[in-house]
């Protein structure tokens, strides 16, 4: 997938080397803003097992949270925790909200770190289930992003992660990777690496909008390709789970 080179920070490097799996959690900081109305900031904590090693807060003005969210543009750092080197920039501009049958505004962000394009996700035209392309920093397509389907592809598959109904599977949803040349990615169809969104606590579920996501890398994914799925993260959350999305995304 992609040149098998680095292009990022140093720090990126070094916290994405040999790493198979991440956490990103968004904090609780806008509880009181979110029972007003308004919105907060979208923070996160990032986490390699229980030991965190970034933090990451939106850069919106207040008047487009407000008025333009959550399609609003915004660019959002990664740094590390303590000595606040960059590891990941992740940029997302003014979009129209998702939508099925569109040709063209798709929903899109880019990626950087160290001053250096990594790549970048957009979204395609799609008809029932919302499908992204990632791209690399020569705009060469690596990866196929989208949810786990049923019904010959024409349905989100609820189930994937287990019975919603249930404690193992309520609240899961989770976004599948795959390769950009794989002809088969609907039903049980082999995937390379996962973007799962785990549930909640009861009254963090009810009062804000915090989320949390586990993030697994494909195996012979680079650093790069890890911190696009990083911020890949970053940009699902911005469009289906803040708010009330403001599309027409399957997922909510």
């Amino acid at each position: 997938m992609g040149e098998k080179m680095d292009r990022g920070s140093d720090a990126m490097k070094s916290h994405f080397e040999g790493v198979k799996e991440i956490e990103i959690r968004q904090t609780r900081r806008g509880w009181f803003q979110e029972c007003c109305g308004c919105e907060a900031r979208t923070e996160f904590k990032w986490f390699k097992g229980e030991e965190q090693f970034a933090h990451s807060l939106e850069d919106a003005s207040c008047c487009c949270r407000f008025c333009c969210a959550p399609n609003h543009p915004f660019t959002m750092v990664a740094k590390e925790l303590n000595t606040e080197s960059e590891l990941l920039t992740v940029e997302r501009p003014c979009r129209c909200p998702m939508g099925g049958c569109k040709c063209c505004c798709y929903q899109y962000a880019e990626f950087s770190s160290g001053g250096n394009n990594l790549g970048s996700i957009k979204e395609t035209c799609w008809f029932c289930v919302p499908s992204f392309k990632i791209s690399d920093h020569n705009e060469k397509e690596i990866y196929l992003l989208h949810q786990p389907t049923c019904c010959g592809g024409c349905c989100v598959n609820c189930c994937a992660e287990g019975n919603p109904c249930t404690r193992k599977g309520c609240c899961k949803v989770s976004f599948r990777l795959f390769p950009i040349d794989q002809k088969n990615t609907g039903g049980d169809a082999e995937y390379i690496g996962v973007i799962l969104k785990k549930p909640k606590s009861a009254m963090v579920e009810i009062f804000t909008d915090a989320e949390a996501f586990d993030v697994t890398f494909p195996d012979d994914a680079t650093n790069d390709e890890k911190a696009i799925m990083a911020g890949t993260a970053v940009f699902i959350n911005a469009n289906f789970f803040e708010g009330d999305s403001g599309g027409d995304g399957a997922a909510v």
